[in-house]
């Protein structure tokens, strides 16, 4: 009866320590999003789901964690917070300089690329009965222009200088999280709000099915803008996703990429590993979202302002994506 005894406490002391061992093994890694109204939140998901079907072979287990958005991304991949991190292309490229958030900081040298996903648009939704059609019109109106840290708040504030307009003198600005805002505009508390995402967006569909009609105004002449920043350039909002707006053809902006990064400091393997299940997988992929719609393997290495981890360089090299 001893001997039993000792013998099954042998083998579960056998099975916890093998179970221990196989923990040990397993890397975690976490990929920073936005709120889970955006297409960031999806995005990291599927990306995790992707390299955690593998996790066996890899021994790489994925989380995915709701964040502020591509600057908190940013510092938390730099400080090790976060394994990787969806930014816009415009904060990585500031990010890599040491420019907007990052002037104090000094230019983030660990910083790495490894893909661009989908195309996101500065998108202006204002209500309907306010009168505003294009950014021009925003002076002495109540606008929502993003929160501090978000990835709205610079290309919003970059496009109201281009247009002539001081946030701070010309407008009754608020600076709330693009996911608060339809609810206020709904209600009448703000007359229009930015948010640069892509589309289609849970948020923008709240905004444009509530009782209060709204519309997307222009943002054009940017030119000088362009010129001037290279991250941004012209796209094309489709009223087609959001049958209760009150516009009758598509929506000129401009706008800028999703990109995934991480840091210098993780290693090969596991950047290889999730550049590779991606890529392997890209037709399923493109099916997880329609804002993946226009994607192509060779657009997804296009608007990447950081160096390209040697991790993704690998796999690109590999499969002929980059010689």
């Amino acid at each position: 009866m001893k001997k039993g005894l000792l013998l099954g406490i042998a083998l579960a002391v056998a099975m916890l320590m093998a179970f221990s061992l196989a923990q040990a093994k397993t890397r975690f890694v976490t990929i920073g999003t936005g709120g889970i109204t955006g297409v960031y939140y999806p995005t990291g998901r599927a990306i995790a789901k992707m390299l955690n079907k593998r996790k066996k072979e890899y021994g790489i287990r994925a989380t995915v964690e709701s964040t502020g958005g591509s600057v908190f991304n940013v510092n938390a991949v730099m400080n090790g917070d976060l394994e990787f991190g969806i930014v816009q292309s415009d904060r990585q490229y500031q990010a890599i300089n040491g420019l907007a958030e990052w002037k104090t900081k000094g230019p983030q040298k660990d910083l790495r690329s490894i893909f661009a996903i989908h195309p996101e648009a500065l998108t202006l939704i204002v209500a309907a009965d306010s009168g505003i059609k294009d950014i021009r019109d925003l002076k002495g109106k109540k606008v929502n222009i993003g929160n501090p840290g978000s990835g709205t708040r610079q290309p919003a504030i970059d496009a109201l200088e281009a247009a002539g307009i001081n946030y701070k003198k010309d407008l009754q600005a608020e600076s709330i999280k693009a996911s608060e805002a339809p609810s206020l505009l709904q209600d009448g508390l703000i007359d229009a709000f930015f948010y640069v995402v892509g589309h289609p967006n849970g948020a923008i569909k709240e905004a444009t099915s509530g009782a209060r009609k709204v519309r997307f105004a222009t943002i054009t002449g940017m030119e000088k803008l362009l010129a001037t920043h290279p991250y941004y350039a012209k796209t094309v909002i489709s009223i087609a996703m959001y049958p209760g707006v009150q516009n009758d053809k598509d929506v000129e902006t401009i706008g800028s990429k999703a990109t995934l990064i991480t840091s210098a400091k993780v290693p090969d393997d596991v950047v290889y590993a999730i550049t590779k299940e991606v890529f392997d997988n890209f037709e399923e992929f493109k099916k997880l979202h329609p804002a993946y719609a226009t994607l192509t393997k060779e657009n997804m290495l296009e608007g990447l302002s950081a160096p390209i981890h040697p991790g993704a360089m690998k796999y690109y090299k590999e499969v002929g994506l980059i010689k």
